[in-house]
């Protein structure tokens, strides 16, 4: 069996700037994105901010962080801040 530290994660993994660390324990993180129009074959830049569980906020405005998915803790948030 494992243990509680390690934890199974299959989920999405994502890369963001933190835009926001205004609400308590959570930061919002906007994600880029670049997707292939199928027709014209040009490249797209799409935007989309999630909100991730940051215990005791540690992040600041502007740090590049890494998300990953995981159970629902609240409404809006599915993802949680990874610790680096």
């Amino acid at each position: 069996m494992s243990s509680n530290s390690e934890q199974k994660n299959n989920g999405k993994k994502l890369t963001g700037l933190v835009t926001s660390t205004k609400m308590k324990d959570t930061v919002v993180v906007e994600v880029v994105n670049y997707t292939k129009h199928p027709k014209y074959q040009k490249f797209i830049k799409t935007n989309k901010k999630y909100q991730a569980h940051d215990a005791g906020n540690t992040k600041k405005e502007g740090d590049k962080v890494t998300i990953t998915e995981c159970a629902p803790i609240s409404k809006m948030k599915h993802f949680q801040v990874i610790t680096e």
